[in-house]
């Protein structure tokens, strides 16, 4: 019945929202007054949090102890980057995609097309990730049985092409403002309970989470995840860069803030924006703790080697009952929050994935300005989330649960490596041209590709894409330590080649200029 309540109020949303779709302003920003500050924030914060942030992150605290709780914070500090750092500068009428903004920063309509390879490249490993996810949620919460993964899987894919086809982005910012609620809501409720359980006492409760992990002292220091050797290190250094800048640079939540009204909108919805993304990882850290303390480390990784069955195992541990956890209210919540997280995160990640297929790599042509050709854009946009809708559920029912971690690191190190280098020189470097951001997506897209397969994040660790084989040579888990210094330096030496060589521009993208 929650999980029913919940899904109609979202269509009921997406509903109302789609009344107001009578062009491409309406459908890709939601209008130009279509969220307040506070909406605005809470609509961020929504895009921002995913089914990693709720399943793998408190499995990483009740596992490795003090690397989740870096996890954990370096996922708040990059919400707080962008806000700070790009937010204000993001703004733009007429913009909608983050090609747009850096073909229109950069007066040069290649780089929109470049950007949305790059954005594609982000986009779609998240899109697998999160169909799964909600599939695998969907399972357990209504109690089904584990050949219906498939028809879950299809069923959370058809409701997410609903919500972004008929809502658009007003219709998913209500989706995501409803969706923070739910998961506030829940989180914070297994969380006090969990400090309950130990007099309302943090440090208790980490002493026991410590005890039942087996690991000692490690437990509370960092690397236990990667290991305490010098690689390990160097692994963990790359990931907390790569989750801090590629987390900063995800186009579906940059897309969010193309229709701020002004810098004061945007000043006020940061703090409604990383607030509750600080109150929602503060209570995810709770959470894995208990798990650790209440499940124990072993039955945690028993149970799922990356630990994402951490968060539903603790709260099954706080509330049991002789019907079996489904009949508990709590255990509906929780899991009702995680199926809310994905499917609002899988609705805005197929919008901005069709938008950008539609904006960027196939730019409509035409005076957008007449009725016929804005309702044939709408159109447009509505095929392409149907597109990327189809292909996403077919390739998750294929993929099924195998590479989630492989996915995520691949989809943040493209992020990092090419989305951030492009947008902060496109904003803080002068001179900086399409050339340039050709050049960063055209040499580090392939590194990033071979060394991920290389990795040991595709063979030979029991969480990789292929746990049963061992064909690594690159040592780290996660590129970005190498990939990120490339992107840069890639951008800065294809600025130089477009200085010296010039470029040819249309004359509306050299009035631009």
């Amino acid at each position: 019945m929650v999980f029913l309540a919940f899904v109609t109020v979202s269509l009921l949303l997406c509903g109302l929202a789609a009344a107001d779709l009578d062009d491409p302003e309406h459908f890709y920003a939601g209008g130009s007054a279509a969220f307040g500050p506070v909406a605005a924030g809470l609509a961020i914060c929504g895009d921002y949090v995913s089914a990693a942030t709720l399943l793998s992150t408190t499995g990483a605290v009740a596992l490795d102890g003090m690397d989740g709780i870096l996890f954990a914070c370096a996922t708040v500090a990059s919400l707080y980057l962008v806000m700070r750092v790009v937010g204000e500068r993001l703004r733009g009428a007429g913009v909608f995609t983050l090609g747009d903004f850096v073909a229109r920063r950069l007066g040069d309509s290649r780089a929109g097309r470049a950007l949305a390879v790059a954005t594609l490249a982000v986009l779609a490993p998240l899109l697998l990730v999160q169909l799964s996810t909600a599939g695998h949620i969907m399972v357990a919460m209504l109690g089904l049985p584990e050949g219906a993964r498939t028809g879950c899987t299809v069923a959370s894919g058809l409701l997410m092409v609903c919500f972004a086809a008929l809502g658009g982005m007003r219709g998913t910012g209500y989706v995501q403002i409803l969706k923070v609620g739910v998961v506030l809501a829940a989180l914070l409720l297994v969380a006090g309970l969990v400090l309950a359980r130990y007099g309302w006492s943090p440090t208790a409760l980490f002493g026991a989470a410590r005890d039942r992990s087996e690991a000692g002292g490690d437990y509370a220091l960092p690397g236990l995840h990667f290991g305490h050797s010098a690689v390990g290190a160097l692994d963990l250094l790359s990931f907390c860069v790569t989750l801090l800048l590629g987390a900063a640079c995800l186009p579906h939540l940059t897309m969010r803030l193309h229709p701020l009204r002004d810098a004061r909108t945007a000043r006020k919805a940061a703090g409604w924006a990383v607030g509750p993304i600080a109150l929602v990882c503060l209570a995810v850290v709770v959470a894995g703790l208990g798990a650790g303390a209440l499940v124990g480390r072993d039955a945690v990784r028993a149970a799922d080697p990356s630990g994402s069955t951490a968060l539903l195992m603790v709260t099954s541990a706080l509330d049991p009952e002789t019907g079996g956890p489904r009949h508990s209210m709590l255990f509906a919540l929780v899991a009702c929050a995680v199926f809310a997280t994905t499917l609002a995160a899988v609705a805005g990640i197929t919008l901005a994935a069709a938008s950008s297929l539609v904006r960027d790599c196939a730019r409509p042509s035409g005076d957008a300005s007449t009725v016929r050709s804005r309702a044939a854009e709408i159109r447009r946009a509505r095929g392409g989330v149907l597109l990327v809708g189809a292909t996403a559920v077919l390739l998750a029912v294929l993929l099924e649960d195998r590479g989630r971690l492989t996915l995520i690191s691949t989809s943040l190190a493209v992020a990092a490596s090419i989305l951030a280098p492009i947008l902060l020189y496109a904003l803080f470097l002068p001179g900086f041209s399409a050339t340039g951001a050709r050049w960063t997506m055209r040499g580090t897209l392939p590194l990033i590709i071979v060394l991920m397969a290389a990795s040991p994040a595709v063979s030979g660790t029991p969480i990789a894409l292929f746990p049963d084989r061992d064909f690594h040579w690159f040592p780290l888990q996660t590129p970005g330590l190498l990939t990120i210094p490339v992107g840069f330096l890639l951008g800065l030496v294809g600025r130089t080649r477009g200085t010296h060589r010039g470029v040819t521009r249309t004359p509306e993208e050299a009035s631009v200029r």
